[in-house]
């Protein structure tokens, strides 16, 4: 059965009536660190699985314990990790890399490792872009399909 992820990043304590409807119906809700908000992470864990890294505004004690500036998880038959510096990611060990930091999106295939690299953007402040977020598909080891929405 598919899994879908949703990628976010870079929320910087905000988020948009817009996001919150797009994110309905996750399966998983990815976050690449800056959410910024105690209150904000338990609205998205109510809706659904979370799993964030920590971005240079956030702090452990917010979040507790299990929210590192590095998060490692398997999802889908999949290897994910989960930095908010694209620079800190090693695609040598994962299927499936998300940063965020630049508020910039992209998608794209690592040449070398073949790994999935994933920016969502930001929906509260993006650059040089529309506000965004990212959405992957996954079943029993494979991604099928991964693509940026813009919002707004």
């Amino acid at each position: 059965m598919a899994t879908r992820y949703d990628v976010i990043s870079d929320t910087h304590g905000f988020l948009s009536p817009e996001l919150l409807e797009q994110l309905e119906g996750a399966d998983v809700i990815v976050h690449a660190g800056d959410i910024c908000s105690p209150a904000d992470y338990r609205i998205l864990s109510g809706m659904a699985h979370v799993q964030m890294c920590l971005g240079n505004n956030d702090w452990s004690y917010d979040y507790g314990p299990a929210v590192k500036d590095r998060k490692v998880f398997y999802g889908s038959g999949l290897k994910w990790q989960v930095t908010h510096y694209r620079k800190r990611l090693n695609l040598q060990m994962s299927d499936i890399a998300i940063c965020g930091h630049t508020h910039t999106p992209f998608v794209e295939r690592d040449e070398w490792t073949g790994t999935l690299v994933m920016n969502p953007g930001s929906p509260t402040y993006p650059r040089r872009s529309r506000p965004s977020m990212g959405r992957i598909i996954c079943d029993e080891g494979k991604v099928l399909s991964a693509e940026i929405i813009t919002l707004g």
